[in-house]
Parts: C-alpha cells; sequence; structure tokens
C-alpha cells in the first residue's frame, strides 16, 4: 500500500480512537494518537496477520506495551476486520465490554498479549521470539513501547536477553514523542539517548520520523534484514499527533474532548458532522 493511502488510514484511526474515547468519557487520546502512522503501517502493509483467524499459529505476533494507548489498536482492529464489520460504539473501558482500557488477550480478538503493566512489553516479546525460533516459524514479532516506559528496569532484562539470544525475528518500535504521565521525560530521567543505549545492549538501532509512512517502511525493511541480533526503531513522534489542541499537550494523556473539541477534532481529520 502507498504512502498517501496508509497516511489517511491513520488520520482514520485516529478520528475513531478520539470518538472512542469521547462516547466512552474515559481514556488515553494523546498517546494513541502518537502512535497511529506507526499502527497503520504495521497493521495495513506489513504485518502477515489473518483477521479470520486470530490465532493462526505462523501469523507475525504484535504487542502493544504501552496498553493505555489501546483506543488505536481496537481502531486497527476493526478497520481491518477482526469483529466483522467496524465497530460503531466500542463502549471504551465499559464493565463487560470487550474494548478495556487496556488490551486483555482472552477478551479481544487479535489482541496477542495483555498489556498496560508498564514495561512488560519487550520481555514478553522476547519470549515470543525464542518461540519462533525454538519452533522454526518464520514471523516476527513487533513490540510499541513508550519512551517514559523505558524507565521501568524490567525492559533491560529483556533488552538484554534478546541480544543474547540473537532475536532478529523482533522488532521493536520506541513512541519517542518526550512525554509520559507524569510530565516530561526531560523532568524525569533527562537524557533520552535511547539510540545510544540500545546498541550499547547488542541491538541494531535505527532513529527516524514516526509520523512519516515512508521512513517506517523503509525501517521495517532494513531491520528484517538484520541478522543475529534484535531491531529497535526510535520514532521521533508529537504526542497527540493530528489535533491541533493535543498536540505536545501533556494534559491529553488521558481525557475526554467535550463536544466542542471532539467536533473539531473530526474537521481536522476529516469527519463528516
Amino acid at each position: 500500500m502507498n504512502a498517501a493511502e496508509l497516511k489517511q488510514i491513520a488520520n482514520d484511526l485516529r478520528l475513531t480512537a478520539v470518538e472512542m474515547v469521547y462516547k466512552g468519557k474515559d481514556g488515553h487520546p494523546g498517546p494513541a494518537l502518537s502512535i497511529a502512522d506507526i499502527v497503520s503501517v504495521l497493521y495495513f502493509d506489513e504485518m502477515r496477520v489473518d483477521p479470520r483467524n486470530p490465532n493462526w499459529e505462523d501469523r507475525d505476533r504484535f504487542i502493544l506495551s504501552k496498553g493505555h494507548a489501546c483506543p488505536i489498536y481496537y481502531a486497527a482492529l476493526s478497520k481491518k476486520g477482526y469483529f466483522g464489520e467496524e465497530v460503531e460504539d466500542f463502549q471504551l473501558r465499559a464493565l463487560g465490554s470487550k474494548f478495556q482500557g487496556h488490551p486483555v488477550m482472552n477478551k479481544t480478538k487479535g489482541v496477542d498479549m495483555t498489556s498496560g503493566s508498564l514495561g512488560n512489553g519487550i520481555s514478553i516479546g522476547s519470549g515470543m521470539a525464542i518461540a519462533g525460533k525454538y519452533l522454526g516459524k518464520d514471523y516476527n514479532v513487533f513490540v510499541i513501547t513508550g519512551d517514559g516506559e523505558l524507565q521501568e528496569g524490567v525492559c533491560w532484562e529483556g533488552i538484554n536477553s534478546a541480544a543474547g539470544h540473537h532475536l532478529d525475528n523482533l522488532i521493536v518500535f520506541v513512541d519517542k514523542n518526550g512525554w509520559q504521565s507524569g510530565g516530561s521525560i526531560e523532568e524525569t530521567i533527562g537524557s533520552n539517548n535511547i539510540k545510544d543505549r540500545f546498541e550499547a545492549f547488542g541491538w541494531d538501532a535505527q532513529e527516524i520520523d514516526g509520523h512519516n509512512i515512508e521512513e517506517i517502511q523503509k525501517a521495517i525493511s532494513n531491520a528484517k534484514n538484520v541478522k543475529g541480533k534484535p531491531s529497535v526503531i526510535v520514532c521521533a513522534c508529537t504526542k497527540g499527533k493530528g489535533i491541533p489542541y493535543m498536540e505536545n499537550n501533556n494534559a491529553w494523556h488521558k481525557g475526554v474532548p467535550t463536544q466542542e473539541q471532539y467536533e473539531e477534532a473530526r474537521k481536522v481529520l476529516g469527519g463528516v458532522l
């Protein structure tokens, strides 16, 4: 699929995610919007998956380690056809809904791993990648984590283990948007030299614009050609990307648009009022 088509899908996913939060009256729009372009490329251009057979053994695996960004994940699964027709009302975070505030693998079709307890995605993805090697499978494991999340020590245990096992079937994206729930990365940990740190652990590392579709596609292609080591793609992203009043505004880490704000978001993203 070409870049223009994938960009349109990314904006469609953003619109669905914002609508999901607005109707559900809860959720994390900022972290969801920042990864829309990455998710668009993965689900509509790159990953080998079959919505009619979500548990297909040879499918590529995906883990949204920053599970609170799940509105964009649910939007992609819906558009991809995992639930039949596209979902009109996700009832996000509602009691009994299959679309909870963090992904649950036994509740929602297409979710490969429950996530949201921050820090676990890379380690779990490493385990999936090891299993693939052991079973002689050719699938790849893709993980999206956040730059704030990388402050969790368990991330680096997984990063170390993945290098030690030479997991060239593991590709991690870092949403480097400079924020976490409590403030900026600069305020909490200081230096955000993610590429250098991964390289020090023996990973292949690239830095790209996380909103440039062609750069995302090329980085994935490069990563798949790396042999003997796992790959990380450090993506410079903007939290709340696509909606001007949300962009780089950490107040939208978690929050619900008013009706006026929701209508503005729909206009910006191409929705029909």
